[in-house]
């Protein structure tokens, strides 16, 4: 077995996230008074790392944490709005029953992310790390790495956004980046990710 342990990242990597978030974002700039977002600039928007969009944005940091309690709100509010990519379902169950021991870090609630999982796929991941602050996913790494006792280089963390790649990369855990998340792929690519998927069905491929 190549890895151990794989760190999923949630919205963006597991959920199909990003056209609920499109749809209410204009609202959500209103109410907290940032730039709203262009949604002629969104394809270069998305090479971007989250430090630069908020800076573009002109979103203080010291709103973050206000912003990221609403959004939490909304997306409990519009789960059912929220499905899982395509094969989501069939690459959990296949690396669970190769072994393969599953987590979930993300900013996102944990309950938010076990509505949108159901109760089966639910079942299937042994470590939620949830509720990370915009740039606190360091600290949920370090948490997973302590409860399931594994060497870093025995993890793969998938994700979907720099921020993602720059949190496992403090524990010098390898990071996979996937095609169909917020951030552009050639973005990703750039820095040099251990592995690159371009298809769901890729990650069993690679991991198992």
């Amino acid at each position: 077995m190549k890895y151990k342990l794989v760190i999923f990242d949630f919205d963006g990597t597991l959920a199909d996230s990003m056209p609920w978030f499109l749809d209410i974002v204009d609202g959500v700039a209103d109410r907290y008074s940032f730039k709203r977002v262009d949604r002629a600039e969104i394809d270069r928007l998305r090479a971007l790392s989250a430090r630069k969009l908020i800076e573009i944005h002109g979103i203080p940091l010291w709103k973050l944490p206000r912003i990221t309690m609403h959004l939490r709100q909304l997306a409990d509010r519009d789960s059912h709005l929220i499905p899982l990519f395509e094969g989501v379902r069939e690459v959990l169950m296949d690396l669970a029953s190769r072994g393969v021991t599953l987590a979930v870090v993300t900013s996102n609630t944990e309950a938010n992310v076990r509505k949108i999982l159901g109760p089966e796929l639910s079942s299937l991941i042994r470590y939620y790390q949830c509720g990370a602050s915009m740039f606190g996913k360091k600290s949920k790494f370090r948490k997973v790495l302590q409860q399931a006792g594994v060497h870093p280089r025995e993890v793969l963390s998938i994700g979907d956004e720099i921020r993602d790649m720059d949190a496992a990369a403090a524990y010098d855990i390898p990071f996979g980046a996937v095609a169909w998340g917020y951030t552009r792929i050639d973005a990703l690519a750039a820095r040099s990710p251990v592995e690159v998927f371009h298809r769901m069905t890729d990650i069993v491929e690679r991991v198992a």
